[in-house]
């Protein structure tokens, strides 16, 4: 693993939801590099204590990219720690990209994402049976531009289990959006750091979420979770385990 670069997905912040491979790469490597502003420093204490420990929030691209090819050229293993899982708005394609024009050696450990973290917080299945088996992960248009064809508005059309991330500072839009297709009595929660210890949950419908949301002082590392799973009083229960259902493993009663 020496000379190398592992992308690891820390999770959502809570230290013992870090993986156990990506531990023992914490543990290994020489020089880590960690995204300071969400990140949950506890995730690290497992680093040896002559690791090289670099905030990449005070660091730009290109002063990243030059730190992981000096790191590579020593013979060094390179942890490059970002929250969640780093497919999701973990800006690691423009990192990638650099390492494979330099034809320097890495590898991607999968992470728990903050959007399975929400779920787990409000106790909620995101695909419920005759409600909705379809999740959209999603964010506002901001300083980051995305495909007008992806607007939110245009989303709400499918009326599926939308999860927003990036966009509680901009609630008010982003509800505007929203009512564009699902009724406003649909229900909504916020949760803001899921998982640490300091988490916040706010629950509401697209009516009254806004106002919450505000009186709650949430403006930033949060999600919102819209979707008619989070309301149901009660569950069509799947196929899966239904008795009477014969599948591959099992025949049905009765059958």
């Amino acid at each position: 693993m020496q000379g190398k670069v592992i992308f690891i997905g820390a999770g959502p912040g809570d230290p013992e939801l870090l993986t156990i491979k990506a531990a023992k790469v914490i543990a290994e490597a020489d020089v880590i590099i960690y995204a300071g502003s969400l990140v949950n420093p506890e995730v690290l204490s497992g680093a040896k204590a002559e690791a090289g420990i670099y905030n990449s929030a005070q660091m730009n691209l290109d002063e990243i990219a030059e730190l992981m090819e000096k790191s590579v050229q020593e013979g060094k293993l390179v942890a490059r720690v970002h929250t969640g899982d780093p497919a999701i708005y973990g800006a690691i394609a423009e990192q990638i990209q650099y390492l494979k024009a330099k034809n320097i050696s890495y590898e991607i450990i999968p992470g728990v994402s903050s959007l399975f973290a929400s779920a787990a917080a409000l106790e909620a299945e995101l695909t419920q049976p005759e409600v909705s088996q379809t999740v959209i992960i999603t964010r506002p248009s901001g300083r980051t531009p995305k495909p007008e064809r992806e607007a939110i508005f245009r989303l709400a059309e499918h009326q599926a289990t939308m999860c927003i991330f990036l966009g509680v500072h901009m609630i008010g839009k982003v509800v505007a959006e929203l009512l564009t297709f699902y009724d406003p009595g649909t229900p909504v929660a916020v949760v803001q750091k899921a998982s640490w210890e300091d988490e916040k949950i706010v629950r509401g419908t697209l009516e009254d979420i806004v106002d919450q949301v505000q009186d709650a002082g949430i403006t930033k590392t949060a999600l919102i979770v819209v979707g008619d799973v989070l309301g149901t009083d009660k569950v069509t229960p799947s196929k899966l385990y239904d008795a009477h259902f014969t599948h591959e493993y099992r025949k049905g009663e009765g059958e």
